[in-house]
């Protein structure tokens, strides 16, 4: 099943999205409803709330009195704390109870008031923000909800910034216009990417790239998207993955690339490689089985020891690959050393954009990228590769140790 946490600041529009992906198909896991339903009266949520702030947080009929709640907790962060603890183990325990039921070709979306806050955005496929700005977010509570500006800026005050929920985002959808204009962007949010991305998992297929090589200028929002992306991977398979580092010509600031982002997964061996393949599938990630080795390099042209395994993003709406090497081996090395020598050789990274600006021209019309990689592969080995090395060995560059320690789980 395809998983989408769904996440917005108060008086964002986040309810209206929800509904509308409901209405169009998606099982709907409301965090606010479950919330009020682990608090009714007689439910052990009800009685850890009276046990924690007293019997006068209730009305005469027993249940919670919420406004008062509210105004004790939206006032403290260490009262908030302590409400979060009561309610927040009871929803997650409800929500997956829910999810568990979802067919392997559902898409299931959890609407999450707190998810950024929380730090739940790695358990989904894809983290959707809907997002306004802050003044528009405060006409609406105060002419809507009937809130006191005080009362609106404190709610607004006890979430994360716009910021901090935007960076956790692979979506965002700005509803600072009309009604229509956000149920049309979720519209064409639901037919273009979610229905593919839901198939393609479902299928254990990647997304579809029949475009040739187009080159975009570098983008800063490319690290931040390989962190997140990271993070999702690692938790796929934590005790088996050494570290996911962002490698590739996206790696590096400055540099004019494709867009598409490239982690490599670190692991002991291949065995370990092929044993988690299945989970990588499951959190996005489908193999591409004709993609098992790197090409031999001079100093070590055995192809034993350049095999990997390839796996890419079943997402439509962001391309990804991963590539699956076993820690110290030639391939694994050649990436990291590639990346950081662009990263530090300003020469170096000027002469690879030319080179790849023209082979890119010259594939400008292909159906796909495989002919443009293809056409790269004698640069980085006649080129790239004796220019690497000796750089290594003049500046005394050496790879990251993942072996020893847990350090490095989430590269660079």
């Amino acid at each position: 099943m395809l998983k989408i946490g769904l996440t917005g600041g108060i008086a964002s529009g986040k309810s209206l999205v929800a509904s509308k992906l409901q209405e169009l198909g998606a099982i709907l896991v409301d965090a606010d409803l479950i919330a009020r339903e682990v608090v009714e009266p007689g439910t052990p949520g009800l009685a850890g709330v009276v046990d924690a702030f007293g019997p006068g947080i209730l009305v005469e009929t027993g249940r919670l009195d919420r406004p008062k709640l509210g105004s004790i907790v939206f006032q403290d962060p260490a009262q908030r704390e302590v409400l979060n603890g009561i309610i927040h183990p009871l929803v997650r325990e409800a929500a997956a109870a829910i999810v568990s039921g979802a067919g392997p070709g559902d898409i299931v979306v959890q609407d999450i008031p707190l998810l950024v806050e929380t730090g739940q955005g790695s358990s989904f496929h894809l983290v959707l923000v809907v997002d306004a700005p802050d003044e528009v977010r405060i006409q609406r509570m105060v002419e809507f909800r009937r809130m006191s500006r005080d009362d609106a800026l404190a709610r607004m005050a006890s979430q994360a910034t716009r910021a901090e929920r935007n960076a956790a985002a692979d979506v965002v959808l700005t509803n600072s216009g009309s009604r229509e204009e956000l149920l049309t962007a979720v519209e064409a949010l639901w037919e273009r990417r979610l229905i593919p991305f839901a198939e393609n998992l479902s299928r254990g297929t990647r997304a579809s790239r029949k475009d040739g090589p187009v080159m975009s200028r570098s983008k800063g929002e490319w690290g931040v998207q390989a962190e997140r992306l990271a993070e999702r991977v690692l938790v796929a398979a934590p005790h088996d993955i050494l570290a996911v580092d962002h490698i590739g010509s996206t790696s590096v600031p400055g540099l004019a690339a494709k867009d598409v982002i490239d982690l490599q997964l670190a692991v002991a061996d291949l065995a370990t490689a092929d044993r988690i393949a299945p989970l990588l599938a499951a959190a996005g990630f489908p193999a591409v089985p004709e993609a098992n080795q790197d090409t031999p390099k001079p100093s070590q042209p055995d192809p034993a020891e350049w095999q990997k395994r390839l796996h890419a993003n079943a997402d439509p709406g962001r391309p990804v690959n991963l590539h699956v090497r076993v820690a110290g081996s030639p391939g694994w090395r050649y990436a990291l050393l590639f990346r950081d020598w662009l990263r530090a050789d300003q020469s170096a990274l000027t002469h690879y954009q030319a080179h790849k600006q023209e082979l890119a021209a010259a594939h400008a019309a292909d159906h796909g990228t495989g002919d443009y990689a293809d056409a790269k592969e004698p640069w980085f080995t006649e080129v790239a590769w004796p220019l690497m090395n000796a750089w290594a060995e003049r500046t005394g560059w050496m790879p990251p140790s993942y072996m020893s320690s847990a350090e490095g789980k989430r590269g660079q």
